[in-house]
C-alpha cells in the first residue's frame, strides 16, 4: 500500500517539475555533462569519460551518478550513488550527494536507463540541467532528445550524440 502511495507522489512530482521547468538556456553550448545511470545496465563508468572526450570535454567537466533499485550489501567507496531507500514515501530525496548532483546546472544530462523507472524519472525531472537526453523507451516528456540505440553500444551512442550535438550547435 505504501509503495503505491509513493508511486502516486513520484508521478505528481514529475508532472509538477515538468510544468515548472525553465527551458530558456536549452540551446547553450556543451561545457559540462552529467550521466544519471541505472546500475541494472552493466556498463563500465570509464565509457562515460570516453563519450565525453569524443564530445570535446575534459574529465573535470563530467559527473556520473548511479541509481540502484535495492541497496547492495557490499561496501562501496562510490559516493555518487542512490537507491530507492533514499526516497521518502512522498518522493523527497534524502541523499545530499544526489541533491547536489540534481542542483548542478549541467549543459547536458544523459538519463542512462532503458526501462521505466519512477525514481530515475523524478531525478531527471528535478535536475537543473539545461538539455536532457534519454533513450527511446522512456517517458518522452522528460527529455529534449531521445536516441534509439542500445545503451551498451557505446560507439553508437558516441556517434549519435556527436551527430545531434553538431546539428544543434552544442559542439563544433
Amino acid at each position: 500500500m505504501l509503495k503505491r502511495i509513493q508511486k502516486i507522489f513520484l508521478k505528481k512530482i514529475v508532472d509538477n517539475n515538468l510544468k515548472n521547468r525553465n527551458i530558456s538556456n536549452i540551446n547553450d553550448e556543451l561545457h559540462s555533462i552529467g550521466f544519471l545511470v541505472d546500475e541494472e545496465i552493466k556498463i563500465d563508468f570509464e565509457n562515460f569519460y570516453e563519450i565525453s572526450k569524443e564530445l570535446g570535454l575534459h574529465e573535470k567537466d563530467v559527473k556520473i551518478f548511479s541509481f540502484s533499485e535495492v541497496k547492495t550489501k557490499t561496501p562501496t567507496l562510490h559516493q555518487n550513488k542512490i537507491n530507492n531507500k533514499h526516497f521518502t514515501w512522498n518522493g523527497e530525496i534524502h541523499n545530499q550527494n544526489a541533491n547536489e548532483f540534481l542542483e548542478t546546472p549541467f549543459d547536458v544530462l544523459v538519463g542512462y536507463y532503458r526501462t521505466k523507472n519512477d525514481y530515475l524519472d523524478v531525478m531527471v525531472s528535478k535536475s537543473k540541467a539545461k538539455f536532457k537526453v534519454g533513450f527511446k523507451e522512456i517517458d518522452n516528456r522528460l527529455f529534449d532528445l531521445l536516441i534509439d540505440v542500445d545503451p551498451l553500444n557505446v560507439s553508437a551512442i558516441k556517434k549519435e550524440l556527436v551527430k545531434y550535438f553538431r546539428i544543434l550547435n552544442k559542439i563544433n
